[in-house]
């Protein structure tokens, strides 16, 4: 879990959705009312949501450099039936993708990857490379090469655990 600022603009969303499991407690948010609430979900809408999660979190797998985590749903296939529209702005001519319907979680997720996208930012949402960690987190580093959600708990792990294995 991450010491690290949230991601700008809506790539916010995204990071928050993946980061509602913590692998290594198995804590997941949506268990809870209150971590439904916070993206609009029912139960019923549970199944669907973990599913887009876990193929996000494949996908920041991917930004980093590393093979999914497991088996999941291709993401692009998951976000095909979330149509988006171009909305521009009548004062000063400015254009945006927004979803075509604001109400379920692949529209608003399909919306943030495009502003991702145009903003180039898309690439630099990663998933931490620890194994018990996946954590979601934006790669602020100059070079974009961050590997670890936290420098200090992820990170000194690794650090520790390659120390260790030298002896």
């Amino acid at each position: 879990m991450s010491e690290r600022s949230p991601a700008p603009g809506a790539l916010a969303l995204v990071e928050s959705l993946v980061n509602t499991l913590d692998i290594e407690s198995g804590a997941d948010s949506f268990d809870t009312a209150d971590g439904r609430a916070r993206f609009g979900l029912t139960e019923d809408d549970l199944p669907a949501a973990r599913e887009l999660r876990e193929s996000l979190r494949a996908v920041l797998l991917a930004h980093a450099g590393h093979p999914p985590h497991r088996e999941v749903t291709p993401l692009g296939q998951l976000l095909a039936g979330a149509p988006l529209i171009v909305a521009v702005d009548e004062q000063d001519g400015s254009a945006l993708l927004t979803p075509a319907d604001r109400g379920p979680l692949p529209s608003r997720v399909a919306a943030a990857v495009a502003e991702a996208l145009v903003a180039g930012t898309w690439t630099r949402l990663k998933a931490c490379e620890s194994v018990t960690c996946h954590w979601a987190y934006y790669d602020r580093s100059p070079a974009g090469r961050g590997r670890w959600c936290s420098m200090q708990v992820c990170g000194a792990r690794a650090k520790m655990r390659r120390y260790r294995a030298k002896d």
